[in-house]
């Protein structure tokens, strides 16, 4: 007896299609979080006369001088000061030793932060119902010359 062969009928487009946007997706995802990792390195703070701009990441802004409440912004330790620790990220990034985007703090506020090193934060309370968390490597004079900016 000779062998027979029997072709399966090909498989629409359908599948192609789904194979392709599941690509697609895995591609986005694939450059999302390469930024992150870029932008975990390379997130800066400008402050001028008029406002604060945070830099290099998605979660970046521009903030007025004058919506900060500069009077209650100090230099935290986030290991300390536990009012003021991160306890749900609401929009953010988690990556070991970068937290950055919209988390709520253990005192109930609402917070924008970017973080790399929690000994040394700079605590910015806003008038917009936010604080601002930023690990700046000279926090201190950082405060400093947002209040020369504000007029304080």
């Amino acid at each position: 007896m000779m062998k027979e062969n029997f072709p399966i009928v090909p498989a629409g487009a359908g599948a192609t299609w789904v194979l392709l946007g599941l690509g697609v997706i895995l591609l986005g995802l694939l450059a999302l979080f390469g930024y992150m990792v870029y932008s975990s390195r390379h997130v800066h703070c400008e402050v001028s006369p008029r406002e604060l701009r945070i830099a290099g990441d998605i979660y970046g802004r521009r903030i007025p001088v004058e919506a900060l409440s500069l009077e209650g912004a100090k230099v935290i330790d986030l290991g300390r000061d536990e009012p003021y620790r991160f306890k749900w990220r609401t929009n953010g990034t988690g990556l070991p030793g970068y937290s950055a985007g919209w988390f709520r703090l253990r005192n109930g506020e609402k917070a924008l932060a970017f973080v790399t090193d929690r000994r040394r934060v700079l605590y910015l309370p806003t008038r917009k119902g936010y604080s601002i968390l930023l690990s700046v490597a000279e926090p201190d004079a950082m405060l400093a010359a947002l209040r020369r900016a504000g007029g304080r």
